[in-house]
C-alpha cells in the first residue's frame, strides 16, 4: 500500500524538523520542510503531497493563509492549519480557507495523528472532489486544469490514461496532463465503448489501439501492458475473442 506523503510549511527550522521526523517515525513519507509561500507552491508541484500542513505565520507574516488559498483554488488536496495563534481574528481568517483541521501549538502526537486521519478520511468522503476545478465535462471532450487555464482535450485526441496512487496521467496527441482523482472515478467521464480498461493502472483509447499480443498493445506508438483479468474483455471488444 502507498504511504501518505505530507507536505510541511513550517518557518522555524527546529519545529520543522521535529515535526518531520515525528510524522516519519509514524509511518508518513515528508520532502523536506518548505518556509515561504514560493517553496511550498514548488513542493507541492513536485512533490504532490496527499495533505499540507501549514503553519499560519511566516516570519511575522500570514502567509501560510496565502498558501492555503491558493491550494483551494489549484489543488484538490487537504490541508492542516498549525499554529501557536489561536486568537479570534487569526481563527477568523484561517476558517475564510476552509482547513480541514486547526492545530494548536504545543500538540500531543496522537493529536496530530488523529487529525491528519480524520482530515484524509473526511476530505474523501465530501463533495469538495466533485466540486473541483480540475475537470469539466462537456460533449465530445473534458477541460483540464492546468495551471491558469482550462485546458480543452477532446477525447478523439486522448491515447490513454494511467494512474499512479492518487493520480491519473492523460495522454493526449500532443501532451500530458497530470489530474488528482482515482482512475475509478475519472473513467466515469469516459465512453465505456471506446475507453477501455486494459490494465489496474492503465486505460486505452480502443480506436488508437494498432497492435496486440498476449501482454502488451501498441497505442499510437505508446506500448502499454494488459493484465490476464482484462485481456478476454479487450479481446471480445476488438472482435479478437
Amino acid at each position: 500500500m502507498n504511504r501518505i506523503t505530507i507536505g510541511i510549511v513550517e518557518d522555524e527550522s527546529i519545529i520543522a524538523d521535529d515535526l518531520q521526523a515525528l510524522l516519519e517515525d509514524m509511518g508518513y513519507l515528508c520532502p523536506d520542510p518548505c518556509a515561504s509561500y514560493n517553496d511550498a507552491v514548488e513542493m507541492i508541484e513536485q512533490k504532490k503531497p496527499d495533505i499540507v500542513i501549514l503553519d499560519i505565520n511566516l516570519f511575522g507574516k500570514p502567509e501560510g493563509i496565502r498558501i492555503a488559498q491558493h491550494i483551494r483554488e489549484n489543488y484538490c488536496i487537504p490541508f492542516i492549519f498549525l499554529t501557536a495563534n489561536s486568537d479570534c481574528e487569526t481563527v477568523t481568517k484561517a476558517k475564510e480557507t476552509r482547513p480541514d483541521a486547526y492545530l494548536v501549538k504545543p500538540f500531543q502526537k496522537a493529536d496530530l495523528y488523529t487529525s491528519i486521519e480524520i482530515a484524509l478520511h473526511n476530505f474523501k468522503h465530501s463533495d469538495l472532489k466533485e466540486k473541483s476545478p480540475k475537470k469539466k465535462l462537456i460533449k465530445n471532450a473534458l477541460f483540464i486544469k492546468e495551471g491558469d487555464y482550462f485546458h480543452k482535450v477532446p477525447f478523439d485526441e486522448i491515447i490513454y490514461l494511467n494512474s499512479e496512487h492518487v493520480y491519473v496521467t492523460v495522454h493526449t496527441v500532443n501532451k500530458k496532463f497530470l489530474v488528482r482523482t482515482s482512475m475509478q472515478e475519472y473513467l466515469e467521464n469516459f465512453d465505456p465503448s471506446e475507453f477501455v480498461r486494459v490494465h489496474r493502472s492503465y486505460v486505452a483509447n480502443l480506436n488508437k489501439i494498432e497492435k496486440i499480443n498476449s501482454h502488451n498493445i501498441i497505442v499510437s506508438g505508446n506500448e502499454i501492458p494488459i493484465s490476464k483479468n482484462h485481456r478476454d474483455e479487450l479481446l471480445k471488444m476488438l472482435h479478437l475473442g
